[in-house]
């Protein structure tokens, strides 16, 4: 029997509840208790300093998304969602599904009134200042972050073909995962990551735990101001779609200022949005990180022909994009002549 279409909307309504239970069992570390064997609500509650009731209430929402296992016994026991939660993705979810990113999607009827950016509006402060001012929520952001990169870095290493250039740099590198996972595969490569100085020794400790300090250096500055020169490539992961198209171009610009006449190359890597949204678990991700970066940061996900004409105002030529299998693409420039 098909579900009436009052009972999807009151589905999707109603999906916060969701979102609220797992930041509350992640922040907790439910998951992190269920990793070896089966526990009741009790055991759980014990464990992490709760209400044994409310917390069986929680677990029970889950269990009918597929995050935990309701046993016949009433323990429960763990998923693939419950494990990959406990298994590092925990950050994550706090950050995604926490109240820096809720409240001012609360106040998203006003940014479609007015165009206007709803976490400025909510906290008087871009993300980016947000977070550089409440120190732990930085750190697990920097950390989500880096947990993506890894594996997107794994992707980037694999597609990409990294056999002709020798000096590679990451701009907005954050703590450096990208670049260090590029060069751990690419043995004659040598990188930089380009950040703010304050993510410097963070960055440097990464580099060193990676154990590729002798071809991999940090590099402080600002993009919007400067960018160094003298590399074969110029990686930009996951920075252009946090900006509106003036300072996403000013972005590229200060990169093709650094180029100069170098036979050097542009590879952003990005999601890209399809000309044309459906129903499909693709078409959904895309659309929903185009809203929150409305939402957020005042930025946008863009199509290919989108990006191509900002590479264009930029000084770049999109010269093809080659897709690679961590939920990314990798969006080649060359530098207009």
């Amino acid at each position: 029997m098909d579900t009436p279409p009052a009972s999807l909307l009151y589905r999707l309504a109603t999906a916060h509840y969701v979102s609220h239970a797992l930041h509350a069992v992640a922040a907790l570390g439910v998951a992190e208790q269920l990793t070896d064997r089966p526990r009741s609500a009790e055991e759980l509650a014990a464990a992490t300093g709760t209400h044994a009731p409310s917390l069986r209430r929680v677990m029970r929402l889950l269990v009918t998304e597929g995050v935990f296992v309701e046993q016949d016994d009433g323990r429960f026991s763990s998923t693939p969602l419950s494990e990959t939660l406990a298994g590092g993705f925990a950050d994550a979810v706090q950050v995604f599904a926490g109240s820096m990113v809720h409240r001012p999607w609360g106040d998203l009827l006003e940014t479609i009134r007015t165009g206007d950016n709803a976490f400025e509006r909510v906290y008087g402060q871009g993300p980016f200042e947000y977070l550089a001012d409440r120190p732990e929520e930085g750190e697990r952001f920097d950390r989500t972050m880096a947990s993506f990169t890894r594996w997107i870095a794994i992707g980037v290493a694999k597609a990409y073909d990294f056999s002709e250039l020798r000096r590679v740099i990451d701009i907005g590198g954050g703590e450096g995962a990208m670049m260090t996972g590029v060069v751990r595969a690419h043995h004659h490569l040598e990188g930089a990551v380009f950040d703010l100085p304050r993510v410097g020794a963070a960055a440097r400790a990464h580099i060193a735990a990676a154990e590729v300090e002798a071809r991999c250096e940090f590099v402080g500055g600002d993009f919007f101001e400067a960018v160094p020169a003298g590399y074969d490539a110029y990686l930009i992961k996951h920075v252009i779609h946090d900006w509106d198209d003036e300072r996403a171009t000013r972005i590229l610009a200060r990169i093709r200022e650094a180029i100069g006449d170098a036979d050097a190359r542009l590879l952003l890597v990005e999601g890209l949005y399809p000309a044309k949204v459906d129903a499909s678990f693709v078409a959904a991700g895309a659309a929903r990180n185009d809203c929150n970066m409305m939402v957020v940061t005042g930025g946008r996900q863009r199509t290919e022909a989108e990006l191509a004409a900002l590479y264009e105002r930029a000084g770049f030529t999109l010269s093809r994009v080659i897709p690679t299998d961590a939920g990314a693409s990798i969006i080649e420039g060359i530098p207009v002549r």
